[in-house]
């Protein structure tokens, strides 16, 4: 399954309800959303910074993981940001590859 790396930041109401709730039932609440699409999680951090939550989750495709990311940003009390993570198998498969590519003025 496809994994991804998530960076998200509560705002407004969503470092209210992490006041309110802890850090625990947010995490169990991303475990239950995954579920619902055929995810799972593998990792779920908090940090300083910027970015307040960080981890990866597995999806069964793109269109699951975009359709998360968009339910939780629709929310108002948090912004997501997804990466793909790809593996070094994806990584040599890409090297094998050869597509053509004119750089900008030549």
């Amino acid at each position: 399954m496809p994994k991804y790396l998530f960076e998200a930041t509560y705002v407004g109401q969503g470092i209210k309800g992490l006041m309110e709730e802890g850090g625990t039932k947010r995490r169990e609440a991303l475990k239950e959303a995954l579920a619902s699409v055929g995810g799972s999680l593998e990792s779920f951090y908090y940090a300083f910074g910027y970015y307040d939550v960080l981890g990866v989750f597995e999806a069964p495709d793109d269109a699951s993981a975009a359709a998360l990311s968009l339910l939780v940003n629709s929310s108002g009390s948090v912004n997501v940001r997804l990466k793909p993570l790809l593996t070094v198998e994806d990584i040599d498969e890409a090297a094998k590859k050869t597509p053509s590519y004119r750089a900008p003025g030549q």
